[in-house]
């Protein structure tokens, strides 16, 4: 479905499911990261663009202090939450995220006094590409034109990050929540994650005969199990022996000197193994290859972007080691049959990959990605376009 007609289901179930005209429907996109990860919680750089499927509520506000949810995804009964009583780790399933949102707003000292939502989505879940940011952040800007908060999208996407690192629990970064609130139709998103500084970044393919191919592999993957945290929690310890803030803070050029540093700590048992060294590579690697991949595509070289996005894959699968069977065989095979290049998209463990594709080859890359999951009797993948679209707006 559509956007489109996403807000008219979602309009029209409002109107049966709580009586009443909603005062409006919003959307707001899932994203798939074409370089940079792991670097946002960094305060590094990140390149997201905006994917045509979308979390979509229609919401009424509501005065009395209740916060009532419905998804039509799930067809589970109505959340009814007081928002007076929300604290973290509410467990209040699927709803958790729109609920987070309404307690963020209001420990910021936003007045929100309760809502009706009524939700549906087409961005698919557990597949690395930022379905609870969606519903986050299409929760945020409703409440934010209802209430007439006067939030721009770096604030919603800062409040949408804060409901699900302190409400939900998942210590994530803001790239997500940025993708979804900020990303530009036909273009890539270049975010400093320090500042949130943006870039639109024009990324249009089709003009080029180029196609970016997303492959969902279907497995599932779940952030808050501590795979994330902990790698995160060992950035951060690699950035306290070094010296800094943030990896960030560590250029390019300092890196070998920085592994260097990093040995003598384990070599004085202060680092129990190379897992720091690792992490730190990645990062300041990644970060640098999002400089690289912007610099080409500002000099119009689009093709020459694609052994950046492998080499990509290489650091997270080697050095992170965040991928798995599925997404190295996506790499593998879209690359034996004539990708430009591939990579895996998001926080790892399953999810999906970028393959990026003269169009003229994209059929053949995609009949071989399916075909080597069949023999290696893995379940079959979903591909479809990534095609670069608007971020969170009001439909209706």
């Amino acid at each position: 479905m559509t956007t489109a007609e996403t807000a008219e289901a979602v309009a029209k179930g409002f109107r049966k499911l709580y009586g009443a005209t909603p005062d409006g429907v919003w959307a707001a996109p899932g994203r798939v990261n074409l370089i940079g990860e792991y670097t946002d919680f960094n305060e590094g750089f990140v390149l997201p663009l905006a994917l045509p499927h979308t979390a979509v509520a229609a919401v009424a506000p509501r005065t009395d202090g209740v916060l009532r949810v419905y998804s039509a995804d799930t067809g589970t009964p109505v959340t009814e939450l007081r928002v007076d009583e929300l604290v973290p780790r509410t467990d209040a399933g699927w709803a958790t995220y729109p609920a987070g949102v309404v307690w963020a707003l209001r420990t910021a000292g936003h007045e929100v006094t309760g809502a009706d939502l009524y939700l549906s989505s087409t961005v698919p879940t557990g597949a690395g590409l930022s379905s609870s940011a969606a519903l986050e952040v299409v929760t945020a800007l409703a409440l934010n034109d209802l209430f007439e908060l006067g939030l721009k999208g770096p604030e919603l996407a800062r409040l949408a990050q804060r409901a699900e690192n302190d409400f939900v629990g998942v210590p994530c970064g803001v790239m997500d929540q940025m993708a979804s609130a900020c990303c530009a139709e036909g273009n890539a998103l270049h975010l400093d994650c320090r500042d949130l500084s943006t870039r639109q970044v024009p990324f249009d393919l089709p003009a080029r005969d180029l196609d970016l191919l997303v492959v969902d592999t279907r497995v599932k993957h779940v952030l808050g199990d501590g795979a994330y945290a902990e790698r995160r929690a060992g950035c951060e310890e690699g950035a306290r022996l070094l010296g800094v803030s943030h990896l960030r803070d560590i250029a390019y050029e300092e890196l070998p000197a920085a592994l260097e540093q990093l040995a003598e700590h384990e070599r004085r048992g202060e680092a129990a193994d190379d897992r720091l060294r690792r992490y730190v590579r990645h990062v300041v690697s990644d970060d640098h290859r999002v400089e690289q991949v912007i610099s080409l595509l500002d000099a119009g070289e689009v093709r020459a972007i694609g052994p950046l996005l492998t080499q990509g894959h290489a650091s997270l699968r080697d050095d992170l080691r965040i991928s798995c069977a599925e997404l190295d065989l996506v790499v593998e095979r879209a690359g034996a049959a004539g990708a430009l290049g591939a990579r895996m998209t998001g926080g790892g463990f399953g999810g999906s990959a970028v393959v990026l594709v003269e169009r003229a080859a994209a059929e053949q890359v995609t009949s071989a990605v399916v075909d080597a999951f069949a023999e290696a009797g893995f379940t079959p993948p979903r591909v479809f376009s990534a095609i670069p679209s608007q971020g969170a707006h009001r439909v209706a």
